[in-house]
């Protein structure tokens, strides 16, 4: 079976249930293909859209699945020989019987019924485990919120019980991805912190990487996540995406936090010596020109260790798509000028690891014959010529996005 898949480690822990479904059916057929879709960004979408019209050109039977669906389900309308299901992945079983069977099924629906497990995992070194759908939040400009609904978190129990699973099987990382981590539990009245300790007290060699939570979430409970990330199994490693240095932007987002709340996150995460990774918006249609220089005195004040810039993209059926937008070339000049800002910052950061040496984990072998370790921090070490797996590595370069080293 083909399945192809766009976006976050949530698309692709539901693709990897998408496979193994299918295997467990007996329905691993070669000519039909899977495409798990994405709805954050315009340009990701209409490359997805680009690829569909190319496999309804082919005459290649497909099923469509994920976000853009889910959010948009107009969308079976525009590919009338294509199977439709939403971001539940348990409907692909009767989508692909339909198309063995010469017809199609379009059955859109939002969120997921929980965890499955006949997974099929596209790296046996890496196990994703997708603890709850949907979220708690009303930002404005978020698409993928109509697609994948109210939170609803997963059963601890399960969750523990797929990681154990993934160990044995020889995963050295456990990823625990949701739309947003930090909201984990919220509807059942237990939280991330105690979710993260428990899959940490299981037995054996790995680390777990926490996926993205938002500030307003952390903030509430930064002493029991601080407590939580401390433990030796537990990256130090943190994805807080704060969008904006502008209190009056955040709000106009919907974001539901301050500046000054992500300031004081960061510094907490900073005091256990993590990685800070942020997310930033440029050119919300209420971001002036004062909104975006203090963003970029937030990104140099803050000095984190990823940035992701993404430039505003009106969605449909979004609060914010009624609002006037910037042109084009401004945003892309925002997008620019913050790049660069960036690429000065994540050289300075990175410098300081060059001559340490470190017990790293890589996951997987890259096309030119390297392999990318993750330190405890989770900074990326090229390595050439290695296995995968454990190493001891000493950092000999870097460049503003990943560090370089030799095996020692």
């Amino acid at each position: 079976m083909d399945v192809r898949t766009y976006g976050c480690a949530v698309n692709r822990a539901d693709s990897e249930a998408i496979a193994g479904l299918l295997e467990s059916e007996g329905l691993s057929c070669e000519d039909i293909v899977v495409v798990n879709t994405c709805t954050v960004k315009t340009p990701t979408e209409n490359k997805i859209l680009r690829h569909l019209r190319k496999l309804d050109d082919e005459g290649a039977r497909v099923i469509v699945a994920g976000c853009i669906p889910a959010a948009r389900p107009g969308i079976a309308d525009e590919f009338p020989s294509f199977s439709f299901i939403g971001t539940d992945p348990s409907d692909v079983i009767e989508a692909a019987k339909s198309l063995l069977g010469g017809e199609r099924l379009v059955r859109i629906k939002k969120g997921g019924l929980g965890l499955f497990d006949d997974c099929k995992r596209e790296n046996a070194n890496i196990g994703i485990i997708q603890i709850a759908s949907g979220c708690l939040g009303s930002c404005r400009y978020c698409q993928t919120r109509l697609a994948r609904g109210s939170l609803r978190s997963y059963p601890k129990k399960d969750i523990v019980s797929q990681a154990k699973r993934f160990i044995k099987e020889g995963a050295g990382e456990i990823w625990l991805t949701a739309q947003d981590t930090g909201a984990y539990g919220a509807d059942m009245g237990r939280g991330l912190s105690d979710l993260i300790l428990s899959v940490a007290q299981l037995d054996g060699d790995f680390r777990i990487r926490v996926g993205m939570m938002n500030p307003n979430h952390a903030v509430r409970m930064i002493d029991e996540i601080i407590f939580a990330f401390e433990h030796p199994k537990v990256y130090k490693f943190a994805h807080i995406p704060v969008q904006s240095g502008d209190d009056g932007v955040l709000n106009d987002m919907g974001r539901q936090y301050s500046v000054c709340d992500f300031k004081n996150i960061a510094g907490e995460f900073r005091k256990i010596g993590a990685a800070i990774s942020t997310d930033f918006i440029v050119g919300y249609p209420s971001e002036d020109v004062d909104a975006f220089k203090r963003s970029l005195s937030l990104l140099d004040d803050v000095k984190p260790d990823v940035v992701n810039i993404t430039r505003y993209w009106a969605r449909p059926g979004t609060d914010s798509v009624s609002l006037r937008g910037h042109a084009g070339s401004e945003t892309k000049r925002r997008s620019r000028l913050m790049a660069a800002a960036f690429r000065k910052i994540g050289l300075s950061q990175n410098q300081r690891w060059v001559g340490s040496r470190s017990r790293a984990y890589a996951a997987s072998s890259n096309p030119d014959g390297t392999v990318t370790a993750r330190n405890e921090s989770y900074r990326p070490i090229v390595v050439p010529k290695a296995a995968t797996g454990w190493m001891d590595v000493e950092v000999t370069d870097c460049t503003y996005y990943d560090l370089r080293g030799r095996v020692v």
